[in-house]
């Protein structure tokens, strides 16, 4: 059983920085595509694909970066110069997960929540 678990959400003004986090446990060798998601909807925020290539919906580039440790096989979205309209829950996803001998096709975390003031 492969989960992702997530960290980092909070309370900001507007401004300021947050950073999530998301790991993946369970014995997990390789994932292919490692993303955060928005709100109910799951709206692409940004996905890293294994090999570092990136991509950022248009309301937030500029403003906000997507990294990844695969050997930790974690995911990270730095969150600069915050907006109110940045509010929301954030879902980490993690598509193409080769666990033992299992292969995943997505997985969900369970989504942190981000609050941003004006």
């Amino acid at each position: 059983q492969v989960q992702l678990v997530e960290s980092g959400g909070g309370s900001e003004q507007a401004g300021g920085s947050l950073r999530l986090s998301c790991a993946a446990s369970g014995s997990t060798a390789s994932i292919k595509v490692m993303g955060w998601y928005r709100q109910a909807q799951r709206d692409l925020v940004a996905s890293i694909n294994k090999d570092g290539s990136t991509n950022y919906a248009d309301s937030v580039k500029g403003r906000f970066t997507i990294s990844r440790d695969n050997a930790k096989n974690t995911v990270y979205l730095q969150m600069n110069s915050l907006k109110p309209e940045d509010t929301g829950a954030y879902y980490c996803n993690a598509a193409g997960v080769v666990a033992g001998a299992k292969w995943y096709p997505e997985v969900w975390g369970q989504g942190t929540l981000v609050t941003v003031s004006s």
